[in-house]
């Protein structure tokens, strides 16, 4: 079994070197998808590819698999990323981000008002508990969509593992 395959079962990217030219494994990536089209779909050219499973219903957490095809000296490196789509992953990014300036606003005026000994914002640790609350519902839905596109990640693993790693070759480092 590929090294590649191995280190991808535990992240989510992988990098493997091939001789195939940029052409060569364009034309290989879009014979599997016309083989599969009933599995899969996607946009193919020689320099990226986006590969998603065919499902009846779509979630917002809807897996790809990206690939990006490059060359370096005499070979072909392909880079792999499987996970949600970029505004997907932005979008739980930004509530993260959003959320936790809130949560440390509002807790930041809560102990400075303690310290001072003012009343001026008795609202401001509930409304940090408020932020804590939506911090989780967060992570929550983004575990839920993981947990929903389990199958698909590893229908595209398997579309990765048959149309990629037949054409790896071994650098030795």
């Amino acid at each position: 079994m590929s090294e590649t395959l191995n280190s991808i079962r535990n992240r989510p990217r992988f990098k493997l070197y091939t001789d195939l030219s940029l052409e060569e494994y364009e034309s290989n990536l879009k014979n599997y998808l016309d083989n599969n089209k009933d599995r899969f779909y996607g946009n193919i050219n020689k320099e990226v590819a986006t590969i998603f499973v065919r499902t009846k219903e779509e979630s917002y957490w809807k897996p790809n698999l990206a690939l990006r095809i490059e060359k370096e000296d005499d070979t072909t490196v392909i880079r792999g990323i499987f996970g949600p789509s970029p505004a997907v992953w932005t979008f739980f990014m930004f509530l993260y981000f959003l959320f936790t300036v809130a949560w440390m606003t509002f807790f930041t005026l809560y102990y400075v008002e303690k310290q001072i000994n003012s009343n001026n914002y008795p609202w401001a640790l509930p409304a940090s508990f408020a932020v804590l609350v939506l911090i989780g519902l967060t992570y929550f839905a983004a575990r839920f969509g993981q947990l929903k596109a389990k199958d698909e990640m590893g229908e595209l693993r398997k579309f990765a593992e048959e149309s990629t790693f037949h054409t790896e070759k071994k650098i030795n480092s």
